[in-house]
C-alpha cells in the first residue's frame, strides 16, 4: 500500500502490488481480515506518516477483487 490516487484523482491509499512505486509503503496481508482491521487502528496513516488519514477504499476494493477471481486456496497440511 501507498499513498496516491484513487480512480477519481482524489489522495487515497491504494494497493502496489509490485513493491514499485516510489515513497513509503506498507505492507497489509492479503486478506480482508487485516485490512478491516488496519482500517479501525487507522493503522494506514501511522504506517505512511501521513498527518491526517486517507480513504482505504481503493485497497479494499483490490483485495475484493482478488477474492472473486482467485479459486479458494486448499489449506490441507497433507503430505
Amino acid at each position: 500500500m501507498t499513498a496516491g490516487s484513487d480512480a477519481n484523482g482524489q489522495p487515497a491509499v491504494v494497493p502496489d502490488p509490485t513493491a514499485t512505486a516510489p515513497g513509503r509503503g506498507a505492507h497489509l496481508h492479503p486478506t480482508g481480515e487485516c485490512y478491516d482491521l488496519a482500517v479501525r487502528r487507522k493503522a494506514f496513516p501511522r504506517a505512511l506518516r501521513l498527518g491526517t488519514g486517507l480513504p482505504a477504499a481503493p485497497v479494499g476494493d483490490y483485495l475484493d477483487s482478488m477474492t472473486v477471481n482467485d479459486p479458494p486456496r486448499n489449506r490441507s497440511n497433507s503430505s
